[in-house]
């Protein structure tokens, strides 16, 4: 059986907006998605770049127009602490697939601790598993819980820089989770500087920069090249800093 059309098929400027000369639409990033619109593909698309280039800014602005909660959660999750999220979704226009789930999850790894807690606070009823003890875990366990937890059903899963709190092996494993979502007709877009997650097979990688946005591939990735460099000499960057 033929999977239904993906989630967000393109992200665009709402009717009636431009790019400003305010935050955060001097990004360039952010301009040029406002400017040209994105389209999304089926299956998963990693962001990356330096830190300020935009890529987490973009994630969650697309996490919120799609339905979802700034400080993480599926769609039906509605943590607030407090507010530090960009305005930037309601600038935005989602185009939806035909007939495709509606289902989705937002993990944003600086507000994590915070959604342990709503989900203590918010238990699963009906008759549903409980929820893990995630606060018991340690930082990296309790990231892996939850994403073998909640990333079980067909939708539009937004990630952001998931490999924070993780392993070497335990970013291999988040890579075998972002494959079957891909093999099971999910959708994911993924914030990250791990090389090791960004190595995805297939996965369409979006390089953002002071350019802008612009498709890569793994081996040309800044973000690779440095850490080929660093790892072949690592006393060549290191003389600079000691």
């Amino acid at each position: 059986m033929p999977f239904a059309d993906h989630p967000v098929r393109r992200v665009a400027a709402a009717e009636g907006i431009r790019p400003s000369g305010t935050w955060p639409h001097t990004i360039p990033a952010v301009r040029q998605l406002l400017t040209d619109g994105l389209d999304l593909d089926p299956g998963v698309t990693f962001l990356v770049g330096e830190n300020g280039t935009g890529k987490s800014t973009l994630v969650e602005a697309i996490a919120v127009a799609y339905g979802m909660s700034p400080e993480g959660g599926s769609t039906g999750a509605r943590l607030t602490t407090r507010a530090t999220e960009s305005p930037l979704s309601d600038d935005l226009q989602l185009t939806r697939g035909a007939g495709a789930s509606r289902a989705g999850f937002f993990l944003r790894a600086e507000t994590m601790h915070g959604f342990y807690t709503y989900l203590e606070d918010n238990p699963r009823t009906g008759g549903q598993q409980p929820d893990l003890p995630f606060h018991r875990m340690s930082h990296g366990e309790s990231f892996l819980a939850v994403i073998g937890d909640r990333f079980d059903r067909h939708g539009f899963y937004c990630l952001d820089e998931p490999e924070s709190a993780l392993s070497f092996s335990s970013s291999l494993a988040v890579v075998g989770v972002l494959d079957q979502l891909a093999r099971s007709g999910s959708q994911v877009i993924c914030a990250t500087h791990s090389p090791v997650i960004a190595a995805l097979p297939d996965a369409r990688i979006l390089e953002v920069g002071e350019w802008g946005i612009r498709e890569s591939t793994w081996d040309e990735l800044e973000l690779v090249q440095n850490w080929r460099s660093y790892l072949q000499a690592p006393q060549r960057f290191l003389r600079h800093i000691l």
